[in-house]
């Protein structure tokens, strides 16, 4: 999986799909943001992305390799971008990254990215192709 370089690159990738605040209900015993709240925002914008791309429902079936770069503090802005990589018959893969806006030095960071695959289905949870 390409990396989109996770220390040089300055600005984010894709679109901005969602946006949200990190809340002291999110941390782990640390203080720090739990790491599977922020899998889960970054599962969310990049199906934001794929359910346009697909034209209706579709479902997670594949998360790529993912690297922390740094914690996430709690009350910072999390963005989640998402970028299409490649569509298949039925099948998404989209490339997401996570930025923060960390309020208390008003630092803008990348923290994540990661490839997530998502397939099109219909109404009985069964694949079906991606509507072109």
């Amino acid at each position: 999986m390409a990396m989109h370089g996770l220390d040089d690159d300055p600005t984010p990738h894709g679109e901005l799909t969602l946006q949200t605040l990190s809340m002291p209900a999110d941390t782990n015993p640390y203080g720090d943001i739990f790491g599977g709240w922020l899998m889960s925002q970054m599962d969310i914008g990049g199906a934001i992305l794929a359910q346009d791309i697909a034209g209706g429902r579709v479902t997670t079936v594949a998360v790529g390799s993912m690297v922390f770069l740094r914690p996430v503090p709690v009350g910072a802005t999390v963005s989640v971008y998402a970028e299409q990589i490649e569509v298949g018959r039925s099948s998404i893969r989209i490339m997401i990254e996570v930025w923060i806006k960390d309020h208390r030095n008003s630092e803008v960071a990348k923290v994540t990215e990661g490839e997530f695959v998502y397939v099109a289905i219909d109404d009985n949870g069964r694949t079906r192709p991606v509507e072109r």
